[in-house]
């Protein structure tokens, strides 16, 4: 089975994969750095025209963010014309980096009805769908993220160690103020870690958490994978400082490695696996770090099977969206 994955270079997709796929690899982006697969050719019309014949299956994941509904009604109308069905996974039903939510719902008002199947990858979210178009998404949940081969590195420290990781700030975060209901809280030997990157947003919010009270802070480049797997097995907790999404793929990090997980109650994070939720109030942030105390670090179990089953179901869908209709 050929298979188009949009983007094809992600964690996520290459661990839905499995025997009797073939992902086609992201075809370089023009003038982009090597790596770069936003936006994917694979979203030109043009080239679903030209390719037709080669490809099984288009299975559209993100990375749209930049294509105007008249672009994905055209590319839906190529797709359409050369046979080839489209596979739509639902990601995210509000856009993280979108503040306005008209351009991501326009956009999900044509991609939503016209897929050949849609998945989504929890129950709320397979709930909002049919509520919000009628169409039913097969629910099949986040793969792992850290390699099945890697071993959990137990980092030994001092006191509850509480991890705030603002990277570049993206829209719907808010580190700082998550960090300021964390450092209210009256905790028994509550250590809060803050990191940015090196960027001015990341600076920015590393200025404005500087100097409260328990808040250390860590302004650096990017993690490497592995760097990012250290940080968060020396973590008691991590916090998600979302103020709207629908699901992480930070969460599921934080599964495989046994680091429990504070998630807001907006979207649909409290469904992808064990957690803590937080409401943006002092009392359920410090509610949960009093639980948080008392929970036991246990890495995810059952991953490599886990990814068995998602990889079979995708490969049922493409069966069944590649079979030929009855006469």
């Amino acid at each position: 089975m050929r298979v188009v994955s949009v983007p094809e270079g992600h964690a996520y997709v290459r661990n839905t994969g499995g025997p009797g796929v073939v992902r086609l690899p992201d075809p370089p982006v023009p003038g982009a750095p090597a790596g770069q697969w936003w936006p994917s050719p694979w979203l030109d019309p043009e080239r679903v025209r030209r390719e037709a014949g080669t490809v099984d299956v288009y299975h559209l994941h993100f990375g749209f963010d930049a294509c105007r509904p008249a672009q994905l009604s055209a590319l839906v109308g190529a797709l359409r014309a050369a046979g080839t069905p489209l596979v739509f996974t639902v990601h995210d039903l509000r856009n993280p980096h979108h503040v306005d939510t008209a351009a991501h719902d326009a956009a999900l008002d044509v991609l939503v009805p016209a897929a050949d199947a849609l998945v989504t990858l929890t129950p709320g979210a397979a709930a909002e769908i049919a509520r919000r178009w009628g169409r039913t998404a097969r629910v099949i949940p986040h793969p792992h993220v850290v390699p099945l081969d890697r071993v959990p590195v137990p980092r030994p420290h001092e006191g509850f160690l509480v991890g705030v990781h603002a990277k570049s700030v993206r829209t719907n975060a808010d580190p700082v103020g998550i960090t300021r209901l964390l450092a209210a809280a009256d905790v028994p030997d509550l250590r809060i870690r803050f990191d940015a990157h090196d960027d001015d947003r990341g600076r920015a919010a590393a200025r404005a958490v500087a100097g409260l009270p328990g808040v250390e802070v860590h302004v650096h480049p990017p993690f490497t994978d592995d760097e990012l797997w250290a940080y968060l097995e020396s973590l008691d907790l991590s916090v998600l400082p979302h103020r709207w999404g629908t699901h992480s793929g930070w969460s599921e990090a934080c599964h495989d490695l046994g680091t429990p997980v504070l998630v807001p109650d907006c979207g649909y994070y409290r469904e992808q696996g064990p957690c803590l939720v937080h409401r943006w109030t002092a009392a359920s942030v410090a509610a949960a770090l009093h639980r948080a105390r008392h929970l036991p670090r246990a890495p995810a179990r059952g991953r490599a099977a886990q990814r068995e089953r998602i990889a079979q179901a995708h490969l049922d869908l493409y069966r069944a969206v590649t079979a030929p209709v009855p006469a």
